[in-house]
């Protein structure tokens, strides 16, 4: 048998193994291998319920051992906390991540009190990004107490938040979507989402002092949330269907349904039927929609998605604004011919999204708007151009047939501070020939312009 390695032997025994080769470590060698781990001291994150339940049993034993206590003062004041442990009562987050961070280190006990659920949008996320070992004892959520208050299913709802972020993100998914939770913060409450959804068929449930005996849920138009003034905090429960024309029992909340949605439970999801659709998938006159083949890329350069507001200008058969809105996106469809505009409703009706309309010549049509994060222009000359850019989207998309119309839609776009790509579309199709040859017949090329703002 041949040799092996020099010193390969004593690489073997050093490495644990027998002479004989068989793999099993040597009885010393296991025990050199078994270090105890000092265990690492978690910090305890307990929900308190947003119905009002008692708390979870498992908080007892938890703060009574806890050294450090974290909570806002009205959770503090609600549990038994041990009289020898420290408090710490939320405000600026920064020490208290200090404070729990040397807790961990000195192997001290210590719990974070929060409302309902806290990694629903709350301090869970902050504490991980930290670095800190949790554990989560959740309760009932907010979200959760005020669908089952308003005994309505959410299954297929989108919740966003408000709390410490531009709110037009939160409006725009209600714009956008039939039903929405948003948890809320003072500033960007139910009186300035409901601001913001004036002109959108909505219909807003607020839910106060949830868990408490004042709670209270009710049911307001957008103007009608507008014009009031709400406790905080509160949640905001944004819901397309109308209510029944006839009155709800006293005491209880009118039934909304559940038109509208998604039977996948993904409110925001990529459409399962997918975008870029054939022309006959939609309604059109004159073959007036933009070209699928076109459509995919305006589409793709609109970036649609979640939170942002689309203004689809010159619509025609809605067909991108559509698509958009398949994306998650709020959708503004103009356009100047009503019988066009019944043919955008029935579209959206038909691809089950919520686009709003504004029949109206552009660019008058567009003053009062909210503003959007990107445009799609269909139509319209350079003072339909300039009017949007002087609202200074994020993206303006436009399509044009007509090359003497490239050079000064470029030269606007690049004076209002927008970098421009562009580039021309031409597809050929293929055709049935008798006989049962195929031909390609070729589509009317298009150009393509993109401007982003630097």
């Amino acid at each position: 048998m041949p040799a092996g390695p020099p010193g390969a032997a004593a690489l073997r025994r050093a490495d644990g193994h027998s002479g004989r080769g068989d793999g099993r470590l040597r009885r010393s060698t296991r025990r050199r291998l078994v270090r105890p781990v000092a265990p690492v001291t978690a910090v305890t994150v307990v929900g308190l319920d947003a119905a009002g339940a008692p708390p979870h049993p498992a908080l007892a034993p938890v703060l009574a051992t806890a050294g450090l206590v974290v909570g806002a003062a009205r959770h503090l004041a609600v549990v038994p906390v041990p009289a020898d442990a420290d408090t710490i009562t939320l405000g600026p987050l920064a020490p208290a991540l200090r404070r729990l961070a040397e807790a961990v280190d000195a192997g001290v006990p210590a719990v974070v009190l929060a409302s309902g659920d806290p990694g629903l949008f709350g301090i869970v996320r902050r504490l991980r990004a930290a670095g800190l070992p949790l554990r989560v004892v959740p309760a009932v959520s907010s979200v959760a107490a005020a669908f089952a208050s308003a005994g309505l299913p959410w299954d297929g709802a989108a919740v966003v938040t408000a709390h410490g972020r531009d709110p037009r993100a939160a409006v725009n998914a209600c714009r956008a979507l039939p039903l929405v939770a948003v948890l809320t913060a003072p500033g960007a409450g139910a009186a300035e989402l409901g601001a913001g959804l004036v002109g959108w068929s909505r219909r807003l449930l607020v839910a106060e002092h949830l868990g408490t005996a004042a709670e209270r849920i009710r049911a307001v138009t957008p103007e009608q949330a507008a014009a009031e003034t709400w406790a905080d905090p509160h949640v905001l429960l944004s819901l397309a269907d109308p209510v029944p024309a006839d009155p709800a029992p006293a005491g209880t909340v009118p039934d909304q349904g559940t038109a509208g949605m998604r039977a996948d439970n993904q409110p925001a999801a990529a459409p399962a039927g997918g975008w870029a659709l054939p022309e006959n998938r939609y309604a059109h006159r004159d073959s007036m929609i933009t070209k699928s083949e076109v459509r995919a890329l305006v589409v793709a350069r609109l970036r649609p998605r979640l939170g942002r507001l689309i203004w689809d200008v010159g619509a025609g058969s809605g067909s991108v604004g559509i698509e958009c809105a398949l994306l998650g996106a709020a959708v503004l469809a103009v356009e100047q011919d009503p019988e066009a505009g019944a043919t955008i409703r029935a579209n959206a009706a038909a691809h089950a999204v919520h686009v709003r309309l504004v029949t109206g010549r552009a660019p008058a049509a567009l003053a009062d708007l909210p503003e959007p994060d990107a445009v799609f222009l269909g139509g319209g000359g350079v003072d339909v151009l300039t009017a949007v850019v002087a609202r200074q989207p994020e993206r303006v998309v436009l399509t044009l047939a007509a090359l003497d119309r490239v050079a000064p839609a470029v030269g606007l776009l690049r004076a209002a501070g927008y970098t421009v790509e562009g580039s021309q579309l031409s597809a050929a199709r293929l055709a049935d020939l008798p006989g049962g040859s195929i031909r390609l017949a070729a589509t009317n090329p298009v150009v393509v312009l993109t401007g982003e703002r630097q």
